[in-house]
């Protein structure tokens, strides 16, 4: 079921100051900010040339990033994200195993355009999952 890792998600107090890290001390490629109102964040990736560093700082008050951040000021990993090729195929073989989905169950769709679901990190060892769907249905 599990593809590749498309990316490591950091959350971070100050996106700009993150990028600019990442950019001048690592000399890394960073992407152009990007709202995701729908999740709550607005995001950078860091390009690698086998995976991704996703950079998140909270958008609004209401974002899971500034809840995550008031216990964690100063950032660190909020998730994992690795691809499938069919997200509704691995959300029913997740729930029937009995993990837990988040949300509602249904995939939004996500920083690079594609459905994504997050997998309760209880049921990863502490880690939250999210799941990317890579190819076209």
């Amino acid at each position: 079921m599990l593809g590749r890792l498309n990316h490591v998600a950091l959350a971070v107090p100050d996106l700009a100051a993150a990028a600019e890290t990442y950019r001048a001390t690592l000399g890394a490629r960073v992407t152009a900010p990007q709202a995701l109102p729908e999740h709550g964040v607005t995001v950078v990736f860091i390009e690698l040339p086998n995976t991704k560093i996703e950079l998140l700082e909270p958008l609004g008050d209401d974002s899971p990033i500034a809840a995550f951040l008031a216990k964690n000021p100063s950032g660190g990993m909020h998730h994992v994200c690795y691809e499938v090729d069919d997200i509704l195929a691995a959300r029913d073989h997740l729930k029937a195993t009995g993990a837990r989905v988040l949300g509602d169950g249904e995939p939004k769709i996500g920083a690079h355009g594609k459905p994504v679901l997050f997998l309760h990190p209880k049921d990863f060892m502490g880690t939250l999952v999210e799941l990317e769907q890579v190819r076209a249905r």
